[in-house]
């Protein structure tokens, strides 16, 4: 099964994604983890590239047509490097953002629409698309908040992925309310989490929804 995790970076999608693995892996489960951008090592490249916010300076800055190919060359490469053979051979995979990221951040965020998103996803990816995907959307001031201040810290430790963190409210407000029409769409296979529950009781939540869907299978 490919499960993904989506949201606004501070909404604790990643803490989600590892409380999850660990649950499956106790039952016995084979897990794979990985993220978008990243999990090769093109990916980790293109990551570099694509969130740190020095790349506004040394390359130029990148262009927002520029910014979704890049994205998408990291997710076919990680798709057949990672995910599908993952699946061939029996695992559950876990990823941390995939192709509804690119309709929220370049498509809604970026202003290039979602059509030419999803058009894009059925060419480099022939419409692969997850079996489930955790949503989380609390309160976008929240997550925001949470997101500036962790990437404030890593830069202190000499790290940054700041550079989506570095955009305005205006345009977080248009990702948050793409993923929110996202959920509308596709109810089947979206899960969303939208309130600011304790971590383990979003987590329980979480893992009781996957089970059911394991079981279906």
């Amino acid at each position: 099964m490919f499960v993904t995790f989506e949201g606004l970076d501070g909404s604790g999608k990643t803490t989600q994604l590892r409380k999850l693995a660990a649950s499956l892996e106790s039952e016995g489960r084979s897990v794979v983890k990985l993220r978008n951008p990243g999990g090769t090592a093109l990916g980790d490249r293109l990551r570099a590239v694509l969130l740190d916010s020095r790349s506004e300076g040394e390359l130029g800055g990148i262009v927002s047509e520029a910014e979704l190919a890049l994205m998408f060359a990291d997710r076919a490469q990680s798709l057949a490097q990672v995910v599908k053979p993952a699946l061939e051979e029996g695992s559950v995979v876990l990823c941390d953002r995939y192709t509804d990221s690119s309709e929220a951040y370049q498509g809604a965020g970026r202003g290039l629409g979602t059509e030419r998103v999803l058009a894009v996803h059925r060419a480099v990816c022939g419409g692969f698309q997850p079996d489930l995907t955790i949503l989380l959307l609390p309160p976008l001031e929240g997550s925001l908040a949470r997101a500036r201040r962790r990437n404030h810290q890593a830069q202190q430790r000499g790290m940054d992925e700041s550079r989506f963190e570095r955009e305005g409210d205006a345009f977080y407000t248009r990702v948050y309310e793409q993923y929110r029409e996202i959920a509308r769409r596709e109810p089947e296979r979206v899960f969303v989490v939208e309130d600011e529950a304790g971590i383990d009781e979003i987590a329980e939540r979480i893992l009781s929804v996957v089970h059911e869907r394991l079981g279906k299978r």
